[in-house]
């Protein structure tokens, strides 16, 4: 780790600010986070909830018109990048927008740490700061990597990709790069972008075979950035591409969880760093209705996807399970009985994993079975329904299996997006399933409440009343 990557955060003169939001029924409903509605993803519609500020910089005025914005005209933008905001239905600045923005886009740059939910327009947020700090003046501007994009998984950075195409749209000679594991060796000599997009090893690796040069980059963003700092191989490179970027580089990371161990390593990663929080209560969403199935072993775990499946393609569907091998063998056995489903994990070739992937976006393929390659980021407004065939796990050295409770969040919250209806199903086939269910309703004070599987009629009518149901309150949620 490089020295200023272990480098404390700046504290001293702090001050934190509390800021009550009232709910905006004027909020255009078509802001999107994740990915637009021209991508097939969803809608924004804003919780009420409190966005807790703090800065690191003494001379931050609360009192500048410029703390917080309520119009996009506030922040002085490029008329190309207004169009494009234009063209992707945004009116005016999200409330977490609002706050960030003007901390993003201040000169000098600051570091920025931000927390939201799904649906609060944070990769909005973070790719209008990019777009509007990149300099297209020039041919040799033009083609040189000025901001760079950083997500978990080739799916996330695909989507990223397509924020900032549709965002930066009417930019003449604006050049996008996706750095992603290629199904080759074959790669470009030279990334000719002025934004790069892509995941943490590729991107590592490009700039050591020099295929990227980091010398004018301005600004690096990490999204979903509790997950890219806390796991083992994406921490260490996460940290070995910082290590090669220029000192003076704004890092922003957002995430819609931030665990407080990984918050604290976020602040030294960087440092000095504003901050965006919300309360761990306003980290719900309404819209999920969660469920658990009593599963006598995982032959009846199978049974019961197999007597779901009528259901699964009411909208699209996404069968959460533990293992690579485990989504091989239920695509093998639900296609064997003549059902439509797909497969997307790890282990497959990127460009059949893109194609997967635009299918379910597009329809072509309603149920997808996946491990939690998808589970954070992915935003797919059709899904209605999502199935933990496992719950989701962590093995704690000396306290064996516990649950994942981020993962858990992230996994439900690929449906019931942004005020849509959906639900959530948690298979349990052993006492430790049991038990790990129990410990995340408890973690999260929510209800989960028990379908009986013997009459699987009233199953049926449960889920389709809850699914059409649009003014159903839902027990919990989170993106």
């Amino acid at each position: 780790m490089s020295a200023e990557n272990t480098e404390a955060p700046q504290t001293g003169g702090s001050l934190s600010d509390r800021i009550s939001k009232p709910d905006d029924a004027s909020q255009d409903k078509n802001s999107a986070d994740g990915a637009p509605t021209q991508l097939h993803g969803s809608d924004l519609q804003e919780p009420d909830y409190s966005v807790e500020v703090k800065l690191s910089d003494l001379q931050a005025d609360p009192n500048n018109p410029l703390y917080s914005v309520k119009s996009f005209d506030d922040l002085g933008l490029d008329e190309r990048i207004v169009k494009g905001l234009s063209a992707m239905n945004f009116r005016q600045p999200s409330k977490v927008q609002e706050r960030a923005l003007p901390l993003l886009m201040a000169n000098p740059p600051q570091n920025l740490v931000g927390q939201s939910q799904s649906g609060t327009g944070k990769t909005a947020a973070f790719v209008l700061n990019a777009l509007s700090r990149i300099d297209l003046s020039n041919p040799t501007a033009q083609t040189t990597p000025q901001a760079l994009m950083l997500a978990p998984t080739r799916e996330l950075a695909r989507q990223i990709v397509g924020v900032v195409q549709l965002m930066g749209q009417f930019l003449e000679n604006l050049v996008i790069g996706t750095a992603v594991p290629a199904d080759t060796s074959s790669r470009p000599s030279r990334m000719a972008s002025s934004v790069v997009v892509g995941t943490p090893g590729t991107v590592q690796d490009m700039i050591k075979k020099r295929i990227l040069n980091p010398a004018n980059l301005k600004v690096l963003v990490l999204d979903e950035a509790d997950n890219m700092l806390d796991l083992q191989g994406l921490g260490d490179q996460c940290i070995r591409v910082k290590a090669m970027l220029p000192r003076t580089i704004q890092v922003v990371l957002f995430s819609a969880t931030f665990p407080d161990h990984v918050y604290h390593y976020a602040q030294r990663f960087a440092p000095g760093a504003n901050e965006l929080r919300l309360k761990h209560e306003e980290l719900t969403v309404e819209g999920i209705k969660q469920l658990y199935m009593d599963c006598g072993d995982d032959e009846e775990k199978f049974r019961n996807l197999v007597q779901l499946y009528g259901l699964l393609t009411v909208g699209s569907s996404i069968i959460f399970v533990r293992t690579r091998q485990s989504a091989a063998e239920i695509e093998r056995r639900m296609l064997a009985e003549g059902h439509t489903v797909a497969s997307l994990t790890g282990g497959i070739e990127g460009s059949q994993r893109d194609a997967v992937i635009d299918a379910f976006r597009s329809g072509q393929a309603k149920v997808l079975i996946t491990t939690n390659v998808l589970a954070r980021g992915i935003d797919v407004s059709t899904v209605s329904l999502v199935i933990n065939y496992d719950i989701p796990e962590v093995h704690q050295p000396g306290r064996g299996r516990e649950p994942d409770y981020q993962t858990y969040l992230h996994r439900i919250g690929r449906t019931g997006r942004f005020g849509r209806i959906g639900v959530a199903i948690s298979f349990v086939s052993n006492r430790d399933e049991w038990q790990m269910l129990r410990q995340i309703q408890e973690h999260f004070k929510c209800t989960i409440d028990r379908i009986d599987t013997s009459d699987w009629d009233e199953v049926e009518s449960i889920i389709k009343k809850t699914i059409k149901n649009q003014r159903a309150q839902a027990n919990f949620a989170v993106q």
